[in-house]
């Protein structure tokens, strides 16, 4: 069976720092300016979830609230009762279109219910952010919060959550063949027609199809998954001169001018204007 996760995961270092852990009895905001995404576990007790423009949902049994992309949101629970809660931040590499967040709801909810296969990882997490012994704890519950989310996606995909987005692409048996060569394969000159012949379907029908359910042209996703990879490599400290070939462009030139198009900037600018942001 073919791992789906594997080339996404490789390419865009996937980090959670947990900050909280605990019953929750008054209200937090978390802003959007901040930069990261945010992740939620509600083990026991009445939790109310709050954006600006959007109805207050109540959650009253086990849930995870994922935002994978920085949103404003508010998080409440009465004074009698509260929530035992535990937050992380998440961030999923450098890119600006990185296929794992984009077509994901804001936020993705799912009641543990639901996952039966959470079980065990969830288990060992709320021992250690409830129990609060023995050393590394820190570290542990940062860890298993990055495996919780890796099961989230695995969900996803598996049970078809997603109606747009590379998620919902890799639940569809026959457009997974063709992003699973693009992101294992972003530097060979792919075409749509070979494309269309790994998932076994006409050019035209795989043209229209893969625009419908992932959200955009082939070709297109094609030129961004190249992009976002040369933004993952960029902040390891790669040149684009050595990026290049690596992600299907002739020269550093082309690479250059592409990522310029695409982007608004050049690689040298956006790298500069990252490390100003503190990134």
């Amino acid at each position: 069976m073919h791992d789906h996760l594997a080339p996404l995961l490789e390419r865009f270092a996937l980090r959670s720092r947990v900050f909280y852990a605990g019953n929750l009895c008054s209200l937090v905001n978390f802003d959007a300016a901040e930069g990261v995404g945010h992740f939620h576990l509600l083990k026991a007790g009445r939790l109310l979830l709050t954006q600006p423009g959007s109805v207050v949902r109540e959650l009253s049994e086990p849930s995870l609230i994922f935002f994978p992309r920085s949103t404003q949101h508010l998080l409440s629970s009465n004074r009698v009762d509260g929530a035992d809660l535990v937050c992380a931040s998440v961030e999923f590499g450098a890119s600006f279109a990185n296929p794992m967040v984009n077509g994901l709801p804001e936020p993705l909810v799912l009641p543990l219910s639901e996952a039966p296969a959470l079980a065990g990882v969830l288990d060992a997490l709320f021992t250690e952010a409830f129990d609060k012994r023995g050393g590394g704890r820190g570290a542990a519950l940062d860890r298993l919060c990055e495996v919780v989310l890796i099961y989230l996606l695995r969900h996803a995909i598996a049970c078809g959550l997603q109606r747009s987005g590379v998620v919902a692409g890799l639940a569809d048996t026959r457009l997974a063949k063709a992003l699973n060569a693009i992101h294992a394969e972003p530097a060979l000159a792919w075409t749509l027609q070979e494309l269309a012949a790994l998932a076994g379907m006409s050019r035209a029908r795989f043209a229209a199809h893969f625009a419908t359910v992932v959200g955009q042209p082939a070709i297109e996703y094609l030129t961004d998954w190249r992009l976002s990879v040369t933004q993952a490599l960029l902040v390891q400290g790669r040149q684009v001169k050595s990026i290049a070939d690596e992600v299907g462009y002739g020269s550093p030139n082309a690479l250059t001018r592409a990522f310029t198009q695409r982007l608004g900037q050049t690689p040298t600018d956006w790298l500069a204007q990252r490390a100003a942001r503190g990134h």
